[in-house]
Parts: C-alpha cells; structure tokens; sequence
C-alpha cells in the first residue's frame, strides 16, 4: 500500500513541477470571485434587479396601443358605409389608436419604484456579503497548503537528523559500544518519520486540491501556491474591547446592511398593500377610423333623358377621404373605487405587516449573531494566542530535552528507547507549533476581518 502511496505522489510532484505560475493569496482571492458559480449567479441577479427599475419607470409613463386590421368578406355581408346587409364583395380596413394614463393609483407606482431601487441595493449587499465569504473561506483553505508544506518540510528535517543518528548508531553498533537492540530501535523510528513524510505529501497534495476546488480550478497538477511561510504578524486588533469591534462592523459589514435593506423592502410592500384599497384614477383617449372598397350609387348630373339607365352613376370610394370622414375620438377619465373583494386586499395588507415584523426579527437577529461572532472571534484569538505561546514554550523545552538525551544517547549512557521517546515528542512538539500558529493567524485575521481589515493582508 505503502508503494502505491509513493507512486502516486511522485505521479504528482512531477505533474506539479511543471507549472509555472503560484498564485499568492490575493491572486487566490481575485481568481475565486471572478470564477465563482455562486458569484455568477448572484451578478445575474443583480441584473435582473437594475431592470426592475426600469420596469418601475414604465409605470409612470402612458401607455399606448394601436391595431391594424383588414377584412375582405363575401355573400351577403353588413356595409360598412350603409350598415345593411348587402351581397357582393367588400375589401374593408379599419385602424385604432389607444392611450391610456394612470393619474393615481394609492401611490402604489411611487412605492414600487422605491422598493425596485432599494431592491438593487439589496441585491449588491447580497452579492458583497458573498464575496467576503468567499474571501474567508480562500484564506482558511490558502493558510491550510501553508501549514500542510510547512509540516512536510519539519518532517524532512526531522528524518534527516534521524539518517544521521542512524549513521552513528550504526557505527556504534560495530564498535560494540550499543547493542543491536538500540540500532532497531533507531530503524523503527526513521521508517515512522518516513511514513510521516508520505502523509505530511499527502496532506499538501489534499490541500491543495481542496483550494484548487473553492478557485473552481480542475488542472490539479499544474496548481499550487506561493512558496512562503508567514510569521505572526503583529496586531494591535486586541486592544479594542469587543464592543467597539462590533460598533465597527455595524457599520459596514453587508449582511447587516443586507438584513436591513430587507426591512425597507417589507415596508414598502406594506405601502403597496395598503395602496389597492385606495380608489385608481385614469385617463384614456381613444381614435378610430375605418374605410372600405364598397361602390357606392349616386345620381347623374348629366343624364340623359333618352337613356333610362344613365340616371345613377356607380362610384369606388376614396380610401384616404373615407379615412378622414370615418375617424372617431373619445377621451375622458375612469375612477375605480374599491369596495369588496373577499377580503383579498385586507388579507394582503395583513400579510404584508407580518413581513415588516419578521423581517425586523431577522433585522435584530442578524445583530445578535454578528456580536455573537465578534465574541467568539475575540475569544478565539486569545485562545490560540495562549496555545500557540505554550506550544513555543513546550517545543523550546523539548529541544532541550532532546539536545540532553541526544549527547547521553551519543556516549552510551541512554538507551536508545528512551532516545527515541524524547525525538517523538520533540517531533509533536514542532507540530504542535505550526498547527497552533496557523490556526492563530486565521482567527487574528477573521477579528481584523469584522474591524475592515482586508483578509488578503496576511503579512
């Protein structure tokens, strides 16, 4: 199994040798919100809002129609010029116009152009609070490679010691100075730091892919980041209580906005709620005109009184003149008062009063939970602040411990059990101190991250 594990690191590293391109942590950032389906999505969206404000205008505007129609009828049809029913064959057109305007109508035009820009804007905290999301989340996974390569290059160093306090014992052993017990034993444990060494790759490689997923990058082997370690960095972020961490991140932080555009938008859906039951004024103006090829009988000015047949003339209509003298206007104002209507507008005002209330919870519930956050973050850092102090101070004894055993091990008087014992927990101890230095900084910088300091700053 072991075998299989190596091969397909090595399969890897090679693949991996030959990008060219490490992205560092803001390229990291960039790179996740320009590719993002979710962040697609929501840009979509925010879209589909701005639109809504134009949908909005048109409302305030006329509204205009008009129709164009041409019949031609058959048999015994109705004249449109005598209106009586006559057989034969008529070619007739007819043409309409229709304006209409909404004079008022319980403010509800106003209230729904507001509503679709604060809509806008709260589409743009949606999106916004995504990307810091995102960005919190490319940090942890960025700092997650960091720990992971650093943990492989301590395990490398550990084993190399090893190789050497092989080669000694190994000496020592012909000399007759140790048992052979006590080369075993050191045997045993360059094999455990060998499989440490397979599974500290494994884990880079893991993280990596795990990163490269959050980018929505699939070339795994060709991906990987910077080559760099960071070092705490200084801060002075606690000396601000959690109070006023939190008084900051009112301030500016999008899923508080957000929640509050939430509330605006109830309000103005109760506003247009209690609009229906408000009368709705109108005006209207309306023209019309038809024409048709019917010939029409008129008498003969010049007849002749020997030709009984000459004393009508048969005449094809002008369709331009018919047009004019056909035409037709009608204009006026149209009032809709509300009476009854099944109690569907009192039920929807109702309705629209619960949102503004819930959404208000939601309002106050977001606060509660951004504090809540704050605290835990607050708390979080003086937490691993502590463990990664105790961790430096439990390696800095370690290594003392380890040094002392090592030259007591060198002149044959520590087995070489007890030896490897203090080179096991020298190796925990160095492990300790890059798990808890990592996890410290990611959580410094989730509380700078709630006081407005950018989570690409790292350094």
């Amino acid at each position: 199994m072991r075998s299989y594990i190596l091969l397909f690191l090595t399969a890897f590293s090679i693949g991996a040798s030959a990008q060219v391109n490490k992205m560092s942590l803001a390229e990291c950032v960039e790179y996740a919100l320009e590719n993002n389906i979710t962040v697609a999505q929501f840009e979509l969206d925010l879209e589909s809002a701005e639109l809504g404000n134009l949908d909005a205008l048109g409302q305030f505007l006329p509204r205009l129609n008009g129709s164009l129609s041409v019949n031609e009828s058959k048999g015994l049809i109705l004249d449109p010029q005598t209106q009586t029913n006559v057989a034969g064959n008529i070619l007739s057109g007819s043409i309409s116009l229709s304006a209409g305007y909404t004079i008022f109508d319980g403010l509800r035009n106003i209230k729904r152009a507001q509503r679709a820009q604060i809509n806008t804007i709260a589409n743009q905290y949606r999106l916004a609070n995504l990307q810091d999301d995102i960005r919190l989340r490319v940090a942890n996974a960025y700092l997650s490679v960091i720990s992971s390569k650093e943990s492989l290059r301590v395990a490398e160093a550990q084993y190399a010691v090893t190789e050497q306090d092989l080669k000694r014992t190994k000496e020592l052993v012909g000399l007759g100075v140790v048992p052979q017990g006590d080369l075993l034993e050191i045997e045993a444990t360059a094999a455990n730091q060998e499989q440490a060494i397979v599974n500290a790759e494994a884990r880079v490689i893991l993280s990596r892919i795990t990163l490269a997923q959050l980018l929505q990058i699939t070339d795994y082997e060709n991906f990987d980041i910077a080559d760099e370690s960071f070092e705490v960095p200084s801060s002075d972020i606690l000396d601000k209580t959690p109070r006023q961490i939190f008084s900051k991140a009112l301030s500016f932080r999008n899923d508080i906005k957000l929640s509050e555009a939430n509330v605006s938008l109830s309000e103005q859906d109760l506003a247009i709620a209690k609009g229906a039951a408000l009368p709705t004024l109108n005006a209207f103006l309306n023209y019309n005109t038809f024409a048709s090829d019917r010939f029409t009988i008129q008498a003969n000015p010049n007849e002749d009184p020997n030709d009984p047949t000459d004393d009508y003339n048969l005449v094809r209509p002008d369709f331009v003149a018919q047009l004019e003298a056909n035409d037709g206007i009608s204009f006026g104002m149209s009032m809709n008062i509300p009476i009854f209507n099944g109690f569907s507008t009192n039920n929807s005002i109702k309705r629209a009063e619960i949102g503004v209330r819930r959404s208000k919870l939601q309002f106050e519930q977001a606060k509660l939970d951004l504090e809540n956050a704050v605290n835990q973050a607050y708390n979080d850092v003086k937490t691993f602040a502590k463990a990664f102090e105790a961790a430096q101070k439990t390696l800095e004894a370690r290594k003392l411990a380890y040094q002392y055993a090592k030259e007591r091990f060198d002149v044959g008087l520590m087995n070489s059990f007890n030896f490897s014992q203090a080179q096991a927990r020298l190796d925990n101890a160095e492990a300790s101190v890059i798990r808890t230095k990592y996890d410290y900084i990611f959580r410094l910088k989730i509380l700078e991250f709630y006081f407005g300091i950018p989570i690409t700053v790292l350094q």
